[in-house]
């Protein structure tokens, strides 16, 4: 029976002091994982950043707004496991994205509750200032256009594909006016 079997083999390995040893190693690592954490939202709020990933001794940072600082991550293949990002705004479309470059925990100033959501059910932890229904375009207008976008969203993938249309007609829309 394979619960007989994990059972006994849990028991083994307890005894051989494994589990101590695998407690410690996470432990460290969840302390390191906070310490990045910690680094990253300080550079938010005293650099003047809107994006900032750390890990040990790297660094990503970023003062342009929206979505961009996560798309260029995904257009440079640069994963972002093992970071701890600050992001000041998160979003639909921003949970996605984060899906996509798989950081270790996110913190951000203002997150809607979709984003929550959706980086919950994805086990990505997450850390915020305070919570909104939705997020808000940049004239208070109306909502974020990349959140209404990824609305009706179900997968990363997909929502990449509307979030990189809407940045496309967002930017003729620019050039147009």
């Amino acid at each position: 029976n394979l619960d007989q079997h994990c059972d006994r083999t849990t028991r083994h390995l307890a005894a051989m002091g494994t589990f101590a040893i695998v407690d410690i190693q996470n432990r460290g690592q969840s302390k390191k994982m906070s310490q990045d954490l910690q680094k990253a939202k300080q550079y938010l709020h005293t650099q003047g950043y809107t994006f900032v990933a750390v890990k040990n001794e790297d660094l990503f940072v970023s003062q342009k707004r929206g979505v961009a600082p996560l798309l260029e991550q995904i257009d440079s293949n640069t994963l972002l496991n093992g970071f701890s990002v600050a992001d000041k705004v998160v979003g639909k479309a921003s949970a996605f994205l984060y899906l996509i470059l798989q950081p270790a925990a996110v913190y951000t100033d203002l997150i809607s509750l979709p984003a929550l959501e959706l980086l919950r059910q994805n086990n990505i932890p997450i850390e915020y200032k305070n919570q909104t229904q939705a997020i808000r375009n940049r004239t208070n207008t109306g909502f974020c256009p990349m959140e209404t976008a990824v609305q009706p969203c179900h997968f990363p993938q997909e929502a990449l594909h509307l979030i990189r249309q809407t940045v496309i007609r967002l930017k003729k829309e620019e050039h147009h006016e």
